[in-house]
């Protein structure tokens, strides 16, 4: 056991944040890509990835579920991570001081009344936490970082604002994944399945391939579609159920789903997290 958890991003990030919460026993490795976390757990560089795969304003994470069956990992749990906006300053600057702010444009977009309130205008940077990381290197006290606390704390960044995001419910989601599937033991608030699949090329293949979870009362909390191989004619789904493949109702379920596809892969069986209530 490595006892590390590698993440994509600087050190800082909401991904690091979802480390440290969810794993607080292990160290977090910061990696420049996802598929560079990834290759650090199958290489045993780390133990497990933290990877986001979806945000409550913005949708899902682009490219992950395209590398997600491809990764060689399993899916262990989930985590959410509540996205709060911060403004970081260098030690000792007023909020009159910033003029200018810095993070990644999707967190920029997500405190513009708090930016035009203070009339501080906006800098794209490459991420949230490396913008913390710039605005220290840079020593200006006209520009501040928009990012997590712990970037604050990282780079010794003071929080001048706490909390500016513009909605109270920014969430992001994780999986964790680690190279050995566990199907046990099971969550106390009930299970999640995740898997991809692509259809048969038959008329109504995907609703007759989803009769099946109708049919025996599964809940399918998430069913989206994409291109495989740059081709238009070949699509691929991915999908999170309630429930183990090991239930009745969901092993009749899945089974009706094998009988009308291609290729159907499961990602992960893990606990249901209860903040998804």
């Amino acid at each position: 056991m490595t006892g590390r958890i590698a993440f994509q991003g600087e050190l800082g990030a909401y991904s690091h944040q979802a480390c440290r919460e969810a794993r607080p026993d292990m160290d977090a490795l910061a990696c420049r890509t996802f598929e560079d976390a990834i290759e650090a757990v199958r290489t045993g560089e780390a133990e497990l990835a933290m990877l986001p795969v979806e945000n409550s304003t913005y949708g899902r994470v682009a490219d992950i579920h395209s590398l997600l069956p491809q990764s060689g990992l399993h899916i262990l749990d989930e985590a959410f991570v509540r996205v709060h906006i911060n403004l970081l300053a260098l030690p000792g600057t007023q909020i009159s001081q910033v003029k200018q702010a810095m993070s990644h444009t999707v967190l920029l977009g997500q405190c513009r009344n708090f930016l035009s309130e203070h009339n501080i205008s906006r800098i794209t940077g490459a991420d949230t936490a490396g913008s913390a990381k710039d605005v220290a290197k840079m020593g200006d006290a006209s520009v501040a970082a928009l990012a997590s606390e712990l970037a604050g704390e990282i780079y010794g960044l003071e929080v001048l604002a706490r909390h500016i995001e513009d909605q109270g419910n920014n969430t992001t989601r994780f999986l964790i994944m680690s190279r050995e599937a566990n199907l046990e033991p099971r969550g106390s608030h009930g299970m999640m399945t995740s898997f991809v699949f692509q259809v048969r090329n038959i008329p109504a293949a995907l609703y007759k391939a989803m009769g099946g979870f109708a049919t025996n009362g599964i809940n399918m909390t998430k069913l989206e579609s994409y291109m495989v191989g740059g081709s238009f004619t070949a699509t691929q789904f991915y999908s999170d159920i309630e429930g183990h493949p090991e239930d009745p109702a969901v092993k009749r379920a899945l089974d009706e789903l094998g009988y009308f596809t291609d290729m159907l892969e499961i990602l992960g069986t893990y606990p249901r997290d209860p903040r998804r209530d």
